[in-house]
This record gives C-alpha cells, sequence and structure tokens, in this order.
C-alpha cells in the first residue's frame, strides 16, 4: 500500500515542481520587466499560479497514475521502467518545449503562449519562423534541450527511480482499489478545486500590475485552454442579456449613416484605388502626428492629402487586421477568426462590394499568401488576382517575408500601367518592416533595425506614388494608405500590457486619403475613427452601400452614430469615447475606467461582437 502511495506521489510532485520551475525561470529570463517589483510579489505570483501547476501536473500525471495500477496486476518491472522513461522523457520534451516558446514570444508579444503561433506554423512553417533570427533560433533551440535533458534528470530521480507496488496475489484488490482513488483525485486539482467555477486564466490574475498575472500564468495551461475554447463564440463574453447588450450599443452597430450629410470628397464616381496596408508602421513615425521623421513620403502624403489623425487599429497581428480593414470585423481579444474558415468567408469584403460594381480586384503580397488562411479568405472576398512570393523569381525571394516591398510596388504599379477601361482596386500589402528587419536599403540617417526597415518601407511607397502621378490613370486615382497594426515601436510604449493610456499609444495610427481623385487635400478629420471605418467610409464615396458592414461607420457623414473606437489585444479589449475610455480584461472581467458608463459600453460590444461571429 505504501509503494502505491509513494510511487503516486512522485509522480504528481516531481510533475508539479517541474511547472513550478518555470515560474523563476521565467522571471529571470526577463529581469528586465520584473527588475523593480518587489520580492513578495514575485512570490505572489508563484502562489497564485500554483493552482494552475497543480492541474497541469495532474494532466501529465494520468499515465503513470495508470501505470501504478496496472502493476498491482502485471510483474513486468524492467518493462514498466522501459515505459516510465519513454513517457517522461516525451514529457520533459513538450514541457521544455512550450517552455523555450513561451519565453522567446513573449518578449515580442506581451502575452503568454497560446494557440497563436501554432496556427501560423500549421498555415506556413515559413512564414511563421520568418521573424526569428538565426540567434533567436539558436538559444530557443538549446534552452528546449537544456531544459528537456534538466526535466527529464528531475522526472528520472524523483518518479521513475522510486520502486513501484509489487504484483503479489496477497492484498492486490486492495493496492489496486487506493491506486483508482488516487486517480481519481486527480480530478480535483484539475478541475481547479470543488468550487463553482473550473479551472481558468483568470485564477492566476491578482494583481493591477499585468506584469505579475502573466508571470503566474502557467504557460502549458494558457496553450491547452486556447486550444479548447474557441470555437463557440455565442457563449463568450456575456456580460448582458442580448436585448440590454443591443440597447447599450443601440448607436454603434449597424447604424445608417444618411448620404445627405456626407461630404463630398472625390472628384470622380469610380476612381481605381489603391489600397496600401503598412506593416507595422504608427503615427509615431510621423512629425504631422508628433513623431520622429522615419517615414517622410508618407507625412507628406498625409499633408496634401486628407488625414485621420485621431485613428487606431484594430489589433496587433495581420490576421486579425485584414478582417478589420477589408472586413470591417474588429479583432477580438480571444481569437483569430481567420482560423475559421467556414466563418471568414462569410464576411462582407470591400472587394466584393467593388467587384459587383464593376471593378477588377487584385491584391500584392511579397509572402506566402497561404499564411493564416490568408488565401482563403481574400478568395471568398471577392479577389480574382492574388500575388505572392511565387509569383516573383526565386532572385527576390531571398529575405525572409519573400519579396521585399519595391518588388511588390512595382508589381503592382506594372498591373495598373497594363489595365483596360475597368476601374481597379489594388491592394499592396507590405512586410518588409517586419521582424526581423532585413531590408535592401542603406541610409545614414538610421542604423540596422527597424528605423531603417520603416525608412525602407517609406520610400517604396513614395516611389510608388511618383510613379502613378506621371500616368493618365492619376486623376482617378485614390490612396488609401492605413497600417496593419500597431507595431512595438518606439520601445518605450512596449509590448508588454501596461496601463490604458500605453495601449491607447500602442495603437495610434494614421489612416490616410491621397490621390489625384480627391477634390482638394490638406484636409485632417479628428473625430475618433478605426480601421473598421474606411469599408463605410469609402463605399460612402462611391455611392453604393455599405450595409452589410455593420461595424463601420462613414467618416465622411456629419453624423454616423456614437463617437468611439474599439480595439484588442490577447486578453484586453479597449474602447475610447469623447473624454473617457475603458480598459477591460477580458480574463477577469475588471476594468481600468474613470466612468461606468464607457466599461458597461466596452462590454456591450464585445458582446454584440461575439454574437455577431456566432452567427456567421
Amino acid at each position: 500500500m505504501k509503494r502505491v502511495f509513494v510511487k503516486f506521489l512522485s509522480a504528481y510532485l516531481s510533475l508539479l515542481l517541474a511547472f513550478v520551475l518555470l515560474k523563476p525561470a521565467f522571471m529571470l529570463a526577463y529581469a528586465s520587466v520584473y527588475s523593480g517589483a518587489q520580492a513578495r510579489s514575485l512570490v505572489a505570483a508563484m502562489w497564485h499560479g500554483l493552482p494552475m501547476d497543480m492541474c497541469m501536473a495532474a494532466y501529465f500525471t494520468i499515465i503513470p497514475a495508470l501505470l501504478v495500477f496496472a502493476r498491482c496486476f502485471v510483474d513486468a518491472r524492467r518493462a514498466f521502467r522501459i515505459i516510465e522513461s519513454v513517457y517522461y522523457g516525451f514529457s520533459a520534451l513538450v514541457i521544455a518545449g512550450i517552455a523555450a516558446l513561451d519565453l522567446e514570444l513573449y518578449g515580442h508579444w506581451g502575452f503568454r503562449l497560446d494557440a497563436t503561433p501554432l496556427f501560423y506554423f500549421i498555415s506556413s512553417p515559413s512564414s511563421a519562423m520568418a521573424s526569428a533570427t538565426a540567434g533567436e533560433i539558436v538559444a530557443g533551440v538549446a534552452t528546449w534541450l537544456v531544459g528537456s535533458a534538466s526535466f527529464y534528470a528531475l522526472f528520472y530521480y524523483l518518479a521513475v527511480h522510486t520502486p513501484g507496488p509489487v504484483a503479489s496475489r496477497s492484498g492486490r484488490v486492495w493496492r489496486a482499489m487506493l491506486s483508482l482513488v488516487l486517480t481519481g483525485m486527480l480530478f480535483l486539482p484539475i478541475r481547479g478545486g470543488l468550487t463553482v467555477s473550473t479551472m481558468n486564466l483568470s485564477r492566476a490574475y491578482f494583481s493591477e500590475d499585468m506584469r505579475l498575472n502573466h508571470a503566474a500564468i502557467n504557460p502549458a495551461f494558457s496553450l491547452m485552454y486556447s486550444l479548447t475554447h474557441r470555437d463557440d463564440f455565442g457563449s463568450q463574453m456575456r456580460f448582458f442579456s442580448d436585448e440590454d447588450a443591443a440597447s447599450l450599443t443601440a448607436g454603434m452597430i449597424a447604424v445608417e449613416c444618411g448620404t445627405d450629410s456626407c461630404a463630398q470628397w472625390l472628384d470622380t464616381q469610380r476612381p481605381d484605388i489603391y489600397l496600401v496596408i503598412l506593416e507595422s508602421f504608427s503615427s509615431h513615425l510621423m512629425p504631422s502626428l508628433g513623431g520622429e521623421d522615419i517615414a517622410p513620403r508618407l507625412d507628406s502624403l498625409a499633408r496634401e492629402g486628407i488625414l485621420f489623425d485621431n485613428a487606431y487599429a484594430s489589433s496587433f497581428r495581420t490576421d486579425r487586421a485584414l478582417p478589420a480593414i477589408l472586413s470591417a470585423l474588429p479583432a477580438q481579444p480571444t481569437e483569430s477568426l481567420m482560423k475559421h474558415v467556414s466563418k471568414a468567408e462569410k464576411l462582407p469584403c470591400i472587394a466584393s462590394e467593388l467587384r459587383d460594381a464593376g471593378y477588377e480586384c487584385g491584391y500584392y503580397y511579397g509572402g506566402d499568401a497561404n499564411f493564416t488562411n490568408m488565401l482563403a479568405y481574400l478568395r471568398a472576398g471577392g479577389f480574382s488576382t492574388v500575388v505572392s512570393d511565387k509569383d516573383f523569381p526565386m532572385s527576390m525571394r531571398a529575405s525572409k517575408w519573400g519579396a521585399p516591398d519595391h518588388a511588390v510596388f512595382e508589381r503592382a504599379l506594372n498591373d495598373a500601367r497594363t489595365a483596360g477601361a475597368a476601374p481597379r482596386f489594388s491592394v499592396v500589402q507590405t512586410s518588409s518592416s517586419h521582424e526581423p528587419f532585413d531590408v535592401p536599403y542603406e541610409n545614414p540617417r538610421f542604423a540596422p533595425g527597424p528605423k531603417r526597415a520603416f525608412a525602407y518601407t517609406d520610400s517604396c511607397l513614395g516611389a510608388f506614388v511618383d510613379s502613378l502621378r506621371v500616368l493618365p490613370s492619376w486623376k482617378r486615382a485614390l490612396l488609401v494608405i492605413v497600417p496593419d497594426h500597431y507595431g512595438c515601436y518606439p520601445d518605450h510604449y512596449g509590448c508588454y500590457p501596461d496601463r490604458p493610456e500605453a495601449m491607447e499609444q500602442r495603437h495610434s495610427i494614421p489612416i490616410v486619403l491621397a490621390g489625384g481623385a480627391l477634390r482638394r487635400g490638406g484636409k485632417r478629420v479628428s473625430r475618433l475613427a478605426s480601421q473598421t471605418d474606411i469599408a463605410a467610409t469609402l463605399l460612402g464615396q462611391l455611392g453604393l452601400d455599405s450595409d452589410r458592414f455593420v461595424f463601420s461607420r462613414n467618416m465622411a457623414a456629419d453624423s454616423c452614430g456614437s463617437d468611439f473606437v474599439f480595439f484588442s489585444e490577447p486578453e484586453q479589449a479597449m474602447m475610447i469615447m469623447p473624454g473617457d475610455s475603458a480598459l477591460l480584461n477580458v480574463a477577469t472581467s475588471s476594468v481600468h475606467s474613470t466612468e461606468p458608463t464607457s466599461a458597461r459600453m466596452c462590454k456591450a460590444y464585445l458582446q454584440r461582437l461575439y454574437n455577431y461571429i456566432d452567427s456567421l
């Protein structure tokens, strides 16, 4: 009987110790982030994360517990030792692999590991790895191997090395019953106790300091939870009755904007439209918005065209940004809808509306169009032409993200030169200003790194516009320029969840209208605007219906519903209203806000968003 208990306990405690040790390792790896935290706060993070560690240790103990039960009836000690060695070796590889990936990605993304990188890797391994430098890959593999060896040594000496029960006839029934009882008791840590709520990510949130909450999270649980809680959108974000949520957001969603009150900014009814999506650009690169002089060509276009100077990016990655820009779907804090092809293909899209109005629609991207199911989304959205990395010669695909931006712009320009009489809708998505910022460009003002990469893409944009200006079609050319998502530059805004004002600064972007199709330029629009408002605004200028884009508002209308913006990051959603803002943590439902109205609005809007997605 004693051996049954000791063998079981050694298995559980060795696995629990491995998960507990991940926390100080994580905080040590990010010592610069946690340097200002008090020692007792760091200990508190470990304590509050312990139930999650116990949960994951229980999951991993199920197989060893069943082996203890089998030992009560089968006398094959050597075979059991081999099976245990293989299992614990596999467990060590998995736990260390999760930890290594989590350590690497947290510095870039600012949240603990979830299903996002797996989605990226499955859709396009080369694109998923494009951001990683050789040094990061080597460091990650080394961390994985060292961690695996360390964990295996821990498991071997504490669990495998511990003698198990002997399969003797006397007392084996009692030993087997004890092993079953102990195995059944694993249900308690797996469930998270006997309270009403089961184990979830919010168990780790105990502080207003998001750094401490993140330190408390078990990355293996975070990954498992995100993999198993994704599909049922209708059961997520339940804050009010659906009737109350609809009432609270009546001026925000599916608002009709009267065309008689809309300013007309264009000289032509059917312009050639060039939508340029700039990788990781932000307001902080433009002097006209109080930023640095890094993107002078974009800044010049903003000054001569129409600049939305109070605009915000919907999310933090391109797979969230494209539905926001092209389908007016606000990004969600828990999911990438492009993962769900059956739902993404039902979204409205600017391209399909323009195609029905006689436009030829083309998409230009230098990378892998299969990345994050992008090609399926674009085809369903109405793009008849999709140019991607495979359409460029191998000599142009030297960078990790495929063809560099100048080649992509040149391809779009060549198609514009040879276009027929039909109006064109061309989307150019850049990628060179993405990590690792490897660009074919020299500029004495900037050292290699993000600034030089931004300057390179900006120069490509400028060259593209200069070439369009000399074409006969320039007078009917409309450029819509928007970043895809927030970037982590400047560094002092950080990639780590922070105060509401820091999140607001991270998401601040320009939206620019330029080109010969504008009646006049030099105009700034200062009302709150989002990427989701591009659809209704653009279609409104063309006199086309935008009713399908229920989350979009026409920014040319004098009155088009409530003045607000909504955007999100993993775990967080934020709403900004005139004079107020609300930052919602979706794991705990806690809100940073000075006014209860904005907090309620943010929750209601999020609930309506998830209801809409569930209905697709």
